[in-house]
């Protein structure tokens, strides 16, 4: 099992499985496609007929080339892994919420690029703009608090696959010192406390790419 990400310090596509395959112990191995720096990822997306476009996951003849894509397929190929809730109801409000992270929060993106090692400020302007996408994610996240769920710091009690769709939108908003809920702030803090997530920023911090319109955004604290 094989999968190709991009800079673990911008590709926030790329953390979603990632993160997901490592918390759950699926086993993989992976290649970083630098794709501002080279034609790697043009290459792969002509060798298997697919948009040149992270993540990948290839399983011998099979190619999954979407996040949430990627995901299903380890949550039927792993099913004691509990990549999804086991209450239907839990497991559909984890569903919604993380198809709305795959299709929406078009703003809180195009104003935030990820990156992990770096600390930002918006200007008051910028920031204002983001006010519908951040009471979007305090009122998901008041979803989940109402919710019946087991016992954990996470979206549905134990990490899942809903929490991984997020894991960028943590650092987006503790990157650029946003505010979005007292639970979202519970959440994102354990989401840093991870070993594997302390594992992708180690990586990130040691990456030398340098992307000028990512480091652009927002204003160095």
């Amino acid at each position: 099992m094989h999968l190709y990400i991009a800079y673990k310090n911008y590709s926030s596509w790329s953390l979603r499985p990632w993160i997901m395959m490592q918390v759950a112990g699926i086993p993989f191995e992976e290649t970083v496609l630098p794709f501002y720096h080279s034609d790697s990822l043009d290459k792969l997306g002509q060798r298997y007929q697919i948009p040149a476009q992270v993540p990948v996951l290839v399983v011998q003849d099979n190619v999954i080339w979407d996040s949430l894509a990627i995901m299903e397929y380890l949550a039927e190929q792993y099913p004691d892994r509990g990549l999804w809730p086991e209450e239907s109801a839990l497991r559909a409000l984890a569903r919604s919420a993380a198809s709305e992270m795959h299709s929406g929060f078009a703003t809180l993106r195009g104003t935030c690029p990820m990156n992990c090692r770096s600390q930002k400020r918006l200007t008051e302007e910028a920031a204002a703009t983001l006010a519908g996408d951040l009471n979007r994610l305090a009122e998901i996240w008041e979803h989940f608090e109402r919710a019946e769920k087991p016992e954990g710091d996470f979206l549905c009690g134990q990490f899942s696959i809903v929490d991984a769709m997020y894991a960028p939108v943590m650092w987006r908003v503790v990157g650029y010192s946003l505010e979005v809920s007292p639970a979202f702030s519970k959440w994102a803090e354990a989401m840093q406390a991870i070993p594997e997530m302390q594992d992708w920023l180690d990586a990130a911090k040691a990456e030398s790419w340098t992307i000028e319109t990512y480091e652009a955004a927002g204003e160095t604290v």
